[in-house]
């Protein structure tokens, strides 16, 4: 079974924020083709913006995304990268949209400041989450229905996990292989990237 991991970018995300799991996801399933060429993928990515314009990353990087809201067709697993998010908070449409999403997917995960996004929709009352370490202080403040959990790398809650900053949104993402696809997966998909991975 291929999973579809829907990653939705916009004006001023954070670029590790959704390339590091970007990058995990597309590389457990060229480790996975090793293991078992005959199978079909774990897990095909693709970027989703509220339009087909391009998006500038919060360091300058131009994007293109793959789909639009209106053709994203199923997503397995929604991911919500952080960065500025101030205006994707303002934004009815794109709360809607993550929200109605994240009702049909199997998992929703948040990397850093996408926890603030998550958390506008309701997604989050009443569930355990983080964010980056900068910006506890403003999920408690902004959604005080949210348990918000210091110096967590992420926290599975089963259909919603959140994560804090940059690295630690790859550290989660690894733990989304291992759930979803096996330990076996993510632990060679950790060792192909050449990375550390901190699993607590």
């Amino acid at each position: 079974m291929t999973r579809t991991v829907g990653i939705y970018i916009f004006d001023n995300v954070e670029v590790l924020d959704f390339a590091g799991p970007y990058e995990v996801f597309t590389c457990a399933s060229r480790m996975a083709a090793k293991m078992a060429p005959d199978a079909p993928p774990p897990f095909a990515v693709r970027t989703i913006g509220a339009s087909r314009a391009p998006v500038r990353a919060r360091a300058g990087l131009v994007l293109h995304p793959e789909a639009d809201f209106a053709d994203t067709g199923h997503i397995d697993v929604l991911l919500v990268p952080g960065g500025v998010v101030d205006a994707e908070l303002g934004r009815p449409e794109v709360i809607a949209w993550i929200a109605a999403s994240a009702g049909r997917a199997e998992l929703t995960a948040s990397v850093c400041t996408g926890a603030l996004v998550l958390a506008e929709t309701g997604m989050l009352d009443g569930l355990e989450a983080t964010t980056h370490w900068d910006d506890l202080d403003a999920l408690r403040a902004g959604w005080p229905k949210v348990k918000v959990a210091d110096g967590r790398r992420w926290i599975d809650t089963g259909r919603v996990i959140t994560s804090a900053g940059i690295s630690a949104g790859i550290d989660m993402s690894l733990h989304l292989v291992a759930r979803l696809a096996g330990q076996e997966l993510a632990e060679r998909t950790a060792h192909l990237m050449d990375y550390d991975w901190r699993r607590d």
